[in-house]
């Protein structure tokens, strides 16, 4: 039987090894640490539960489609429900905004609260959908760097697209060309750092993200978005995959500019196939020090990163819901920060998740846990630990603000997470999350590709590479690496 090995058991290797195994192969995934899941584990700080990374769940049915291609009802491992309220925003005026769902409502409430106009909501809207139809198809779920997918059908519905779609534009200046609230334009310019990216330097092409949420839905998989990934490590169990925890890889060898197998901590294992679920950097720099490097794209601006401090809350907050966001004042000055001057500003936007909205279990009776996130530069040599301290006392005094209640003292548990731990937990080069940004028109094209093109049996899946980063853009990297893989010669 043909083999694959996978390097990393975050959510692309695993979508990736449920994939190749249902294609007929024999699949060992190879992970550093002790668990499954990546950035997306789950921890325990006393009583309280916390999803360590993502927390924002959309397009669903891709791990659906993991359980059906392996002849499994996805019910039985795994469900979710959709949220009828996705987030609710609050600004430092006062003004609040609740974004349903559903985009009728959705637009009603814009016009109530922020006096924008609900048709130019709808329309704006109908605009996102429209373009992510037309693009999805040859931009998300076929590789960039294959000839037949320029010879699909698929392309003359992007072509059809290409005048609507801003590339010439940033996504700030398109929202602003719509919207006179400037925050209504801030709620839409927001969908940048879904990708790790700046509205202010991003094209306008990004401004078919809010169709995930609006168009398609916001969800919340039961058991928290760590459930997604143990749900797929049992089926991917289940199907013979073997998982190796606590053996990191330490080199891909090659014979003959064909990949032939793995070195790791503890032994030499040959395969038919590698696949690489590290960030693409630290493949290259430390798993293949003697091959070529493609430098143009490894030297690619980065994404932003992340500062979460995650926080056990004895107090329950009725006006807070799953997702929140606290904006900042001025926008461009916080995205000035975090890509120019690679620092955190004195008022950063705050991002708030409490699965215990839905999930009480995820913290003692009258009390929440907290996922307070803030986007910062990825690491650059910066001081972490006194970046930690100052932007900690800035978002307490943020919040407090805002919510009207001193809140460190209702802090009992605590714990941080800086691009450094992100790093060196995750191999994500320089604690970036989503890879390189799509800071320029280009940046779809300039991600690497999820083949070599030097290296035959070497693929790569994940948030580094082609698609993009998150969980959707990543299971669908693990889709382009199993359609790209040879089907076995030996089932």
């Amino acid at each position: 039987m043909a083999s694959a090995a996978i390097i990393g058991a975050g959510i692309g290797g695993i979508a990736a090894s449920i994939r190749l195994a249902v294609k007929g192969y024999e699949v060992t995934v190879f992970e550093a640490n002790e668990s499954f899941g990546g950035k997306m584990h789950e921890f325990w700080l006393g009583n309280y539960r916390f999803d360590a990374g993502p927390s924002l769940f959309t397009l669903p049915h891709l791990v659906d489609e993991l359980f059906i291609l392996a002849d499994r009802n996805p019910e039985d491992y795994f469900t979710y429900t959709r949220l009828d309220l996705i987030t609710h925003y609050f600004w430092p005026d006062g003004a609040q905004l609740k974004a349903y769902a559903d985009p009728e409502q959705f637009a009603r409430e814009a016009e109530t609260q922020l006096g924008v106009s609900q048709q130019a909501v709808i329309e704006a809207l109908n605009k996102s959908a429209r373009l992510y139809k037309g693009t999805a198809d040859t931009f998300l779920h076929k590789s960039l760097h294959k000839l037949n997918t320029y010879l699909s059908t698929d392309v003359l519905k992007s072509l059809q697209c290409l005048p609507d779609l801003g590339l010439t534009t940033t996504m700030h200046d398109a929202n602003k060309s719509l919207f006179s609230d400037h925050r209504f334009v801030q709620l839409l310019d927001r969908f940048a750092t879904y990708n790790g990216s700046d509205p202010y330097q991003a094209p306008a092409t990004l401004n078919i993200i809010p169709h995930l949420e609006h168009g398609i839905g916001a969800f919340y998989p039961k058991g928290g978005i760590y459930s997604i990934a143990a749900s797929l490590v049992k089926l991917a169990e289940e199907l013979g995959v073997q998982f190796r925890y606590n053996e990191k890889v330490e080199q891909i060898f090659v014979t003959n500019n064909k990949v032939t197998g793995v070195r790791t901590t503890t032994g030499k294992y040959t395969a038919d196939v590698v696949v690489s679920n590290m960030d693409v950097v630290p493949t290259y720099r430390r798993l293949l020090p003697d091959q070529p490097a493609p430098e143009r794209t490894l030297q690619q601006p980065r994404s932003s990163s992340a500062l979460i401090y995650y926080w056990g809350i004895n107090k329950e907050f009725p006006q807070l819901h799953l997702h929140n966001i606290f904006f900042s004042g001025n926008y461009k000055t916080e995205f000035e920060h975090i890509f120019k001057h690679k620092t955190i500003s004195q008022d950063p936007t705050v991002y708030v998740n409490i699965t215990s909205k839905l999930e009480p279990e995820d913290a003692p009776a009258g009390s929440e846990n907290w996922f307070v996130m803030v986007n910062v530069p990825h690491h650059q040599g910066q001081k972490w630990e006194e970046l930690t301290a100052v932007t900690r006392e800035t978002v307490l005094r943020k919040l407090s603000q805002m919510l009207h209640i001193d809140l460190e003292p209702l802090i009992e548990q605590e714990q941080v997470l800086d691009p450094l731990t992100i790093e060196s937990r995750t191999s994500s080069f320089a604690g970036a999350l989503y890879g390189s940004s799509s800071n320029n028109r280009l940046a779809a094209f300039l991600r690497h590709p999820n083949f070599s093109n030097k290296l035959n049996s070497l693929y790569f899946c994940g948030g580094s590479v082609h698609p993009g980063g998150g969980i959707p853009l990543c299971l669908l990297s693990a889709k382009i690496v199993a359609d790209l893989a040879p089907a076995p010669k030996y089932k």
